[in-house]
């Protein structure tokens, strides 16, 4: 009992999966009509729509807010996201609609036999096997919702668990992919690095023009739209740095929220238990509390021995093998009655018997830790920090609505905004109308660059709104300087473009030197200029770039040995010569345990196989792709502007 009240917590955030993550499937397919609004996609006569997605979306974005707090929101509205969020509704309109056909539905006895007996739910279940209700109320669900819940993890499980849980492998196959990840292969190569070869290069600005006139060269040095950027930002640590404290009010703040500065007191404790569930007659109860009284006897008479008697008596299988020490832990963490007797007893003391819903205790307090306040000096830093922090927040909100304002009434500078306000006028450059992995900060949010780039604002200078990028946090930025996307002069890229036929240029005489070598020690192997061999397979993974690996492994054994030039993109080639396959070296022991795994990877295969099949078999179309939406309109935008 006490071993699973320590891990409680981390088994109750696995339970309630069940409970709290957002799911969407659906309440069985009772019905073919869906609300009216735009359909995004049609599942047989089932109709998604506009709405349905943007809840879904709305769905999907609350859960990753609730596990990753600090994710940009931007990303939220990103196509991608979109499509995540509608192709898991097209998952669950296809897997409940064949659960509705094919007539799969848990039954109500079923729900009831897991329920009972799955130890993944012993926290919702009471003494008597009922749902704990206020588990479920501190979730906000009610206990037909969880029943409702529960009954479609199973049925979907049903329609793909039968394909799922009958995947095989035969013998030969398992055989088949346990060479391809066991075998070793000896293996001689070297590298050959451009880097070697662009000292021999010096190419004229003819060559250059040629290079840079190439039409495929054409998007490598075209430059994407951006600008030199000002910007002015109003949030709460701009404000903190205008208000003070007096250190009067920062002691009277100490004394007030002392029990901040506390930590709390923890007991660490052993105990013996005899069980004596509440449901045990009143003669087996009296026959546990009895033994636990003629423990408490001994105790007293010597207790040095608690540890030893707890091992031998106690019936707590998580701390009898440890003398009965429960560790330290806090107020809350155990059963009242136990709690009671343990922050009553002073370090050292052993109860008198302590009667609990699980039987009767024993316990000894082994030590005592906290319950002292930390000293002013130690927390002064802390307590300024909140209070600067609590009186710009009551600043913020007249702040923010003279920002907002004086940035439209004065749209053509930032600097009455920040004149007025005491904030600081900043600066960007290569400013990004489409950033992508590029990382700018603030200058990086959605609605800013959407409004900043806006041809409005971009022609005139003018000041963006005021834009909200976080919590208690506005922006509002202008243009100084537009680029728009173009390909700029050879004058002004031609460092750019020397450079980039370098790198041409000298990966293609890394090349050329490969296979003249190639050719040349094919017809005299033995003036081969090769280091040692090594020994390369799946299984182990050296050195050496995946792409020479991955060729080494390929060449058919029938054709070694063998030779061949290996790509490795802007890292030049590799020469590899493959001599021969070692005897295959896997003990039974490790080819049982990869014929499982194989097994529960074609498993999977097999049931994405089959949901593809459902989907084609109810004609699933997508009429509206997020992805497509959002080029459609980019390209409107662009046209736009």
């Amino acid at each position: 009992m006490f071993d699973f009240v320590r891990k409680y917590t981390k088994l109750f955030q696995i339970i309630l999966v069940v409970l709290i993550l957002p799911s969407f499937i659906l309440v069985g397919v009772q019905s073919f009509d869906n609300p009216s609004g735009d359909v995004v996609a049609k599942v047989g006569r089932q109709k998604i729509s506009q709405a349905e997605l943007d809840n879904a979306v709305r769905t999907m974005a609350d859960r990753v807010r609730s596990q990753q707090p600090e994710t940009d929101a931007a990303q939220f509205d990103a196509p991608e996201f979109k499509q995540r969020a509608l192709d898991a509704l097209v998952h669950d309109y296809t897997i409940s609609a064949a659960a509705y056909d094919q007539r799969v539905r848990a039954s109500d006895a079923r729900l009831q036999r897991i329920f009972a007996t799955s130890p993944d739910f012993a926290p919702f279940r009471n003494a008597n096997g009922t749902i704990n209700t206020q588990l479920l109320e501190a979730q906000g669900i009610s206990s037909a919702q969880f029943a409702e819940r529960l009954r479609q993890q199973i049925t979907t499980s049903q329609v793909v668990g039968g394909v799922e849980g009958t995947g095989t492998v035969s013998k030969t196959a398992n055989r088949l992919a346990v060479e391809a990840l066991f075998q070793v292969r000896d293996v001689q190569w070297r590298k050959f690095e451009p880097k070697d070869y662009a000292a021999q290069l010096n190419p004229s600005v003819e060559q250059l023009r040629k290079f840079y006139d190439e039409p495929a060269m054409a998007s490598v040095f075209r430059e994407p739209e951006h600008a030199d950027v000002q910007y002015v930002l109003l949030d709460l640590d701009s404000l903190k740095s205008r208000v003070t404290v007096s250190e009067d009010d920062l002691r009277a703040s100490y004394k007030q929220n002392i029990v901040n500065y506390t930590q709390p007191e923890e007991r660490r404790a052993s105990h013996i238990l005899i069980k004596a569930e509440k449901s045990a007659s009143a003669a087996e109860r009296q026959a546990a509390k009895a033994k636990a009284e003629k423990l408490l006897a001994e105790l007293k008479k010597s207790p040095a021995q608690f540890a030893e008697l707890a091992r031998k008596n106690s019936e707590d299988p998580g701390s009898a093998a440890n003398g009965g020490d429960l560790e330290f832990f806090g107020r809350g963490a155990m059963t009242k009655p136990f709690e009671d007797a343990v922050f009553s007893l002073k370090k050292g003391q052993i109860s008198d018997v302590v009667e609990s819903d699980f039987g009767f205790h024993v316990i000894e307090v082994t030590d005592v830790r906290g319950g002292q306040a930390q000293p002013f000096e130690a927390v002064r830093a802390q307590i300024e920090d909140d209070a600067r922090k609590q009186l710009a927040q009551r600043l913020y909100a007249d702040a923010a609505d003279k920002f907002t304002n004086t940035v439209y009434e004065q749209a053509d500078s930032l600097k009455p905004v920040a004149d007025e306000l005491k904030l600081q006028v900043q600066s960007a450059s290569n400013v990004l109308r489409n950033p992508g992995a590029k990382d700018q900060g603030v200058l990086g949010n959605t609605r800013l660059l959407q409004a900043l780039f806006d041809p409005a604002n971009r022609s005139k200078n003018r000041n963006t709104e005021a834009i909200e990028v976080g919590p208690s946090k506005l922006i509002s930025a202008r243009i100084v300087k537009y680029y728009p996307d173009a390909k700029p002069p050879f004058e002004q890229v031609e460092a750019k473009v020397r450079e980039r036929w370098i790198a041409r240029e000298a990966t293609a005489a890394a090349r050329k030197d490969a296979e003249q070598k190639l050719a040349a020690w094919k017809q005299t192997p033995d003036k081969a200029d090769l280091p040692a061999s090594v020994q390369m397979s799946r299984r182990l993974v050296f050195s050496q770039p995946p792409a020479v690996l991955d060729a080494a492994l390929r060449i058919p054994e029938k054709q070694l040995p063998a030779w061949q030039v290996v790509d490795l993109g802007d890292e030049g080639v590799a020469l590899i010569k493959v001599n021969k396959v070692l005897p295959l070296q896997i003990v039974p022991e490790e080819e049982k345990a990869t014929q499982a795994q194989f097994t529960n990877y074609w498993a999977r295969a097999e049931a994405e196989a089959y949901l593809r099949a459902l989907q084609r078999e109810y004609k699933v179309k997508i009429l509206k792709p997020q992805r497509a939406e959002a080029t459609k309109a980019e390209g409107k935008s662009a046209a736009g502007g």
